[in-house]
């Protein structure tokens, strides 16, 4: 892991060939610690590659599993922007960390491998996020039989963003693109995970109470504290 520098960058790298560990989990727990801690706009980017041996889970616990996924969403949901760099064949931790990343850029020939656990596959939240993700009919084959999502398919399925010669570059200009800042990037996020399973008329008011949130950043006078009440009534309103 390496720290924020002057461009507020965060390094973190994931080799899904090694079995998940306690380490692992402190790595990505100490990435996490830091950025929140960072309180700036910023990238974490994250080196994904590697899949898991064939008896990857002999050593496992449920204890740990659990603490694994849990440093995973708390990843997921970062107040930075986090950028994966995909390389070879990425399964295991790797898969993990890359579906929860905000950008997606992988080099050539890059395949998404469901791990198994030596005779089915594993039934970790990479299985959830890809079927959230590319949805069900698209992942079955991988879901069921272990498939490897090749370039092209994950491309397709938006599960990757970018397929590039030169990920580092394409990471190093996206962090000087000026990416949202970490407050707004949060809203964003959550409005995104809670369309997939809220009725319009339930997220119409947190939708309406962010617009009113852009368009008092977006002016120089003072607040307007009655829009934002305003919008609940709109909801109820509507419904």
């Amino acid at each position: 892991m390496s720290p924020a520098g002057s461009d507020g960058r965060t390094v973190l790298r994931i080799d899904g060939a090694q079995p998940l560990s306690a380490s692992t989990v402190q790595m990505v727990t100490a990435v996490c610690d830091r950025v929140e801690d960072h309180g700036r706009p910023g990238v974490v980017e994250v080196h994904v590659s590697g899949a898991p041996g064939p008896h990857w889970t002999s050593g496992l616990t449920a204890p740990l599993v659990t603490k694994w996924e849990r440093a995973v969403r708390r990843l997921e949901r970062l107040p930075m922007t986090t950028v994966a760099v995909a390389s070879g064949d990425c399964g295991g931790t790797a898969l993990d960390v890359l579906l929860a990343a905000d950008l997606r850029v992988a080099e050539r020939g890059t395949r998404l491998l469901v791990a198994t656990d030596g005779s089915v596959t594993w039934p970790g939240m990479a299985l959830y996020r890809l079927v959230q993700q590319a949805g069900p009919a698209a992942v079955r084959r991988a879901v069921l039989l272990g498939a490897p999502i090749e370039t092209g398919q994950a491309l397709a399925l938006n599960l990757l963003d970018e397929v590039v010669d030169d990920p580092a570059g394409q990471v190093a200009a996206l962090a000087a693109s000026g990416l949202v800042s970490e407050r707004e990037l949060a809203i964003r996020r959550q409005l995104m995970f809670e369309a997939a399973t809220t009725s319009f008329e339930d997220a119409l008011g947190a939708h309406l109470a962010a617009c009113d949130r852009a368009l008092r950043r977006g002016a120089d006078g003072p607040p307007r504290p009655g829009v934002a009440a305003g919008a609940a009534g709109a909801a109820g309103a509507v419904s």
